[in-house]
């Protein structure tokens, strides 16, 4: 059986910090470092805008927020469940209104022609 202990070097390493005052545990910020989607307006926009149009890309959702891409691409499946179908942005997951509404215009249009 693993013994599941830090190695020695984490252990010096950290007592070299607490000794210069560090005592918060969690990661410095630095560069690289990605940083989470908190702002519920950005969120909001890119949600917006796919509604608006579901063939736009996430190049011109990210040029009309002025936001990066990977950003763009972090907020479409993690927060909104959309993926890419034909081009268009559409729920991966569809609750069971959804689905009835898709299926009364399905047989809507069906009769229309």
């Amino acid at each position: 059986m693993k013994k599941q202990s830090l190695t020695r070097c984490t252990i010096f390493r950290w007592c070299q910090r607490y000794e210069v005052g560090r005592v918060n545990i969690k990661d410095l910020p630095r560069l690289g470092q990605a940083h989470a989607v908190t702002n519920t307006a950005t969120i909001s926009a890119v949600d917006e805008l796919i509604r608006q149009n579901r063939r736009i890309t996430t190049r011109e959702i990210a040029a009309e927020l002025s936001i990066s891409k990977g950003t763009v691409h972090h907020i479409i499946p993690k927060k909104f469940g959309y993926g890419k179908v034909c081009a268009q942005w559409v729920p991966k997951h569809l609750s069971g209104n959804q689905k009835t509404a898709r299926m009364d215009v399905c047989l809507i249009q069906e009769f229309l022609h």
